[in-house]
């Protein structure tokens, strides 16, 4: 299935996204403070795998239901009508997934046509808003699915 490939993927990659937060944190420190030689932009790849593993992580979370909910009346409501919210709940969330990544990728756009990069090496922006943007969808999609097993 596309899916289940698509889910592996995104595993693998925020699994590497992880890996590689911690090499650049650890060759920093060692090299800040023992070597008086610190990574230059580490502070930027840190930002920006720390932006793409939210990304990567989102539509895993989604796909599990496991965004934060309050569920304070669940207990004294009728299970039919704590289905119907939960299908509603999750149709909103893909809504606004949806129109975050039409954001994105209006954003992903006018980088692209800007140029826009990052200051101390140079790395285009407009591909993380792309990959967002897609993350987003699949967020979505998810979202969407989880509303119709409510």
């Amino acid at each position: 299935m596309i899916l289940g490939g698509l889910v592996r993927a995104l595993e693998g990659l925020a699994a590497l996204l992880l890996l590689a937060l911690v090499g650049v944190t650890a060759i920093d420190v060692v090299g800040r403070y023992l070597l008086n030689a610190p990574l230059a932009g580490a502070f930027e790849l840190t930002e920006l795998m720390l932006g793409a593993l939210v990304f990567a992580a989102l539509p895993l979370v989604s796909r599990l239901g496991g965004h934060v909910e309050v569920d304070l009346l669940v207990a004294v409501l009728p299970g039919p009508l704590t289905r119907a919210l939960g299908a509603v709940a999750a149709a909103l969330s893909a809504l606004v997934l949806g129109y975050f990544a039409w954001r994105l990728v209006l954003l992903a756009v006018d980088q692209w046509q800007e140029g826009a990069r990052s200051v101390s090496l140079g790395v285009p922006y407009w591909p993380f808003a792309v990959f967002g943007a897609l993350a987003c969808l699949l967020s979505a999609l998810f979202g969407l699915i989880r509303a119709g097993r409510e």
